[in-house]
């Protein structure tokens, strides 16, 4: 059924040819690597090893967040990915963010009966460039987003091939962090004199160096981080935690802000880091990122 729907890739004009081309224009330039700060030096050979730290965003910051989607016109997703994608860009990984998410991979009707799996993984690339607000940067990646889900019909693994990455054992291809965002709701049991729910089980694998699972609750968002032990300790992992909880709350409190007036740290980090770390008083700082603060 692929083959009929995608046509053949000698054909400019086939399905799969107008994706390609759009997927190698829009990645164009992609950084190998996502240039994020780290706890060790990547090594030659990924280990796979992994951990996750849950956490739990509540209902004010979710009824936020679901009030700027519905303003701007863009899925909570979209919402979410430009705040993971705005706490990168201030923690060191530049204004060039991609990051990775599954699609249904069901775009054909044909499909909608099938038992099967056609997960598909999309690269959500992100420009956090010249510190737009919050507002404007959900504008840029609802137009990016929409425009990837168009052309979601490239198999990743093919697309890989196509584009023809620097390869290395260590890294993931295109994009090293991924976020998911569900809304399914929560698979319960409930019998006379007898109950039972899904219980999250750690695999203790890390797929990408890191992943951002958030799901919609009645009362909040649940969440997950999936963090790769060979580049990130856990006490690391929890305080990414806590700055994307307190920088999430600050771009919705005022979305119209640019996203560079928003804490990432808290009084404490940001006290030890002017003080006692750089060797000089607490004075403040213009809003920068955080390794720049260790330049100062």
């Amino acid at each position: 059924w692929q083959r009929d729907l995608f046509g053949s890739e000698d054909d400019p004009d086939s399905l799969i040819s107008r994706q390609i081309a759009y997927w190698r224009e829009a990645l164009a330039g992609l950084p190998e690597e996502l240039p994020l700060p780290a706890d060790r030096p990547r090594p030659a050979e990924a280990s796979y090893r992994g951990a996750t730290a849950r956490f739990r965003l509540g209902a004010d910051i979710h009824k936020a967040l679901l009030s700027l989607s519905r303003d701007t016109g863009a899925s909570p997703f979209m919402v979410a990915q430009a705040a993971f994608a705005a706490l990168l860009t201030r923690l060191g990984a530049g204004t060039d963010v991609p990051i990775g998410s599954p699609v249904a991979g069901r775009t054909d009707e044909a499909l909608d009966d099938l038992v099967g799996m056609f997960v598909n993984m999309l690269v959500f690339r992100t420009d956090t460039s010249g510190d737009p607000s919050f507002r404007e940067l959900v504008g840029r990646v609802r137009e990016t987003d929409l425009a990837a889900y168009a052309h979601q019909d490239v198999p990743f693994e093919r697309l890989v091939e196509v584009l023809n990455p620097p390869r290395h054992l260590a890294r993931h291809p295109l994009f090293q962090v991924g976020l998911t965002f569900q809304n399914n709701p929560e698979a319960r049991l409930e019998m006379p004199g007898f109950s039972a729910e899904v219980e999250p089980l750690a695999a203790g694998v890390a797929r990408f160096d890191l992943l951002m699972v958030l799901t919609e609750r009645e009362d909040g968002l649940d969440g997950e981080l999936e963090y790769a032990l060979d580049l990130y300790d856990p006490s690391t992992a929890h305080r990414l935690i806590e700055r994307f909880e307190r920088y999430l709350s600050a771009l919705l409190a005022d979305p119209d802000a640019s996203i560079s007036k928003a804490d990432v740290l808290s009084l404490e980090e940001r006290a030890t880091i002017l003080g006692e770390w750089a060797g000089g008083g607490a004075a403040p700082a213009e809003r920068t990122t955080i390794p720049a603060l260790f330049e100062a």
